[in-house]
């Protein structure tokens, strides 16, 4: 068994909600009490150490898309980057998530392949087409907690509050990523100045708010709980925090690269700010930023979606929505904190204990989790060879950053 010191570290515990700087034990990715039998010694000075993250949102691409992605090397850029629990939603192709039985197999491969603790979200409705709800019964016995139809959209509203009311019947989450086909349509960029100019096909702010508003009037009809992913408009906010107020079962989370990055990015037809939901105006993301603050928007996800480069080579249009997300994630935290929104536990509780609670995890989080060493000032540039993920695609490609996980201690 091996025995790290790290001196004079600042330890963020979010369970504790301490803030201090101190010397620690840890055996196995756990903190124990002093010790002659140490085995490394780390100088913890002006470094953090904090818990294991869990990202709500991250698409692992395989199986069956591994020329983006896989187990084993988005697991180990999860991984290296801090973050241990990985949700992941139900549209792999093929799609495994709405069969029980396969879902084990996943689950033991991401953590041999890569290291990680991945939880699946399973599908809502059979194969995703939207027609027929998904054997929930089966899911839940097969280890899933929360269903959704990720992207796909539903043959019309009465099979949605059908499966509504029999997740709620076998209490379980409702995951909704929400967006109104019928006037998104063939939109990828958000209804602005930039898209209109260019002639992109846009995705105005109603395809958010109106699909959020239809649902939470179904979600008071059939009590389920429900969690809105990927929030990405202003508008948006004020909804859940109605919602909230008047107790509805309700949590939402909202990608990080939205309370950093606008529609500005997709100037020059710059595939590479190509996400759905799409960068929104500046105004949203400060609408978001509040957001996070106020506690209206529960937890902060990677939305992480690692691509190949012939993804983004197509006319902007054409190619593939998402960004490679671990790997900046960290960063973007700290510029978050450098710029007064968050103080350091503020942040980590956004991205550790909050959204395991959101996901009913936080019993099992706090047996499984680690402890991710960062230092706060380390500037690196992100580049094709400093990103581990397999997919290069980042708006923030050849760009300065500071912040970075120098070390996760897990088992």
């Amino acid at each position: 068994m091996s025995i790290v010191k790290i001196e004079n570290v600042r330890v963020l515990d979010p369970i504790k909600k301490t803030d201090s700087v101190q010397t620690v034990y840890l055996e196995n990715g756990k903190l124990v009490a002093e010790t002659a039998n140490v085995t490394e010694t780390i100088d913890g000075q002006g470094k953090w150490l904090m818990p294991t993250m869990v990202d709500l949102c991250a698409r692992l691409r395989e199986p069956g898309q591994q020329q983006h992605g896989t187990l084993k090397s988005e697991g180990k850029a999860a991984r290296e980057n801090g973050i241990l629990h990985v949700f992941t939603p139900p549209d792999s192709k093929p799609i495994v998530q709405d069969n029980g039985a396969l879902i084990h197999g996943l689950v033991e491969k991401a953590m041999l392949d890569g290291g990680i603790y991945l939880q699946v979200i399973g599908a809502q409705t059979q194969g995703l087409k939207g027609n027929q709800p998904a054997n929930m019964a089966g899911l839940k016995k097969g280890g899933c907690t929360a269903v959704s139809n990720a992207n796909a959209p539903f043959a019309d509203d009465d099979v949605v509050i059908r499966t509504l009311e029999y997740a709620a019947g076998l209490n379980m989450t409702v995951v909704f990523y929400a967006e109104e086909p019928q006037i998104a349509k063939d939109g990828c960029v958000h209804e602005g100045f930039i898209a209109s100019r260019q002639g992109l096909p846009m995705i105005p702010a109603l395809a958010e708010t109106i699909a959020i508003a239809k649902y939470l009037l179904m979600i008071e009809a059939t009590k389920v709980r429900a969690h809105f992913g990927l929030l990405s408009c202003g508008a948006s906010v004020e909804l859940i925090r109605i919602a909230k107020e008047k107790g509805l079962p309700v949590t939402c989370d909202v990608a990080m690269h939205q309370l950093h990055l606008t529609d500005q990015l997709i100037d020059g037809f710059n595939s590479l700010a190509h996400v759905r939901p799409p960068l929104r105006s500046e105004q949203d993301k400060n609408l978001l930023r509040q957001g996070v603050k106020d506690g209206i928007i529960d937890a902060i996800t990677t939305h992480h979606e690692p691509l190949s480069s012939s993804a983004k080579m197509a006319p902007f249009a054409e190619t593939q929505p998402g960004f490679t997300a671990f790997d900046t994630f960290v960063p973007f935290g700290i510029q978050l904190i450098n710029e007064g929104l968050f103080e350091p536990l503020e942040w980590v509780e956004k991205v550790t204990v909050t959204p395991a609670k959101v996901a009913n995890l936080l019993e099992r989080w706090t047996e499984e989790a680690g402890w991710a060493l960062v230092d706060p000032e380390l500037e690196w540039t992100v580049s094709k060879e400093s990103i581990i993920s397999q997919g290069k695609n980042t708006p923030l490609i050849n760009q300065k950053v500071v912040g970075k996980v120098v070390k996760t201690f897990a088992v």
